[in-house]
């Protein structure tokens, strides 16, 4: 699988929804167990990952923002970091705790590719540096 905006997200957003100046977004971690994320409509606790100084539903993204360049707009958000903290996943979700018409509604899946694990240590999700051609894009 790849990184990818979940199905919903569009059609949300063009609802007006999504307020990436003024919403909460969190990013939760699952298990490989974990398929069709990418269908989720909202965040969910199927599949999530558990771990010390793991808390359900992930934690808050900062750095928001929504840019276009081109006919593509794109969003980016800060690098997120679980600090002390021993776990296994290999995906995430980044859903949106602020949106009126779906509670927690699901924005983005993300694929590690494989398992990735931190034994009391960062686990660190490392986002592209902003632009048309990074991971988390919306082209239409």
């Amino acid at each position: 699988m790849a990184n990818t905006v979940c199905t919903t997200f569009k059609s949300l957003t063009l609802k007006g929804d999504h307020d990436f100046a003024n919403d909460t977004f969190k990013m939760a971690l699952y298990t490989s167990s974990a398929s069709s994320l990418a269908d989720y409509t909202a965040y969910a606790t199927t599949n999530e990952a558990s771990g010390t100084n793991y808390t359900a539903g992930g934690q808050a993204l900062s750095g928001g923002t929504v840019a276009l360049s081109g006919t593509t707009a794109y969003v980016d958000f800060d690098d997120e970091a679980w600090t002390s903290i021993t776990i296994t996943a290999r995906y995430a979700l980044i859903y949106n705790t602020s949106a009126a018409l779906t509670t927690n509604a699901a924005c983005f899946f993300l694929d590690f590719t494989e398992d990735k694990t931190a034994t009391n240590g960062t686990f660190t999700v490392v986002f592209p540096a902003a632009g048309a051609s990074a991971v988390l894009t919306l082209t239409g």
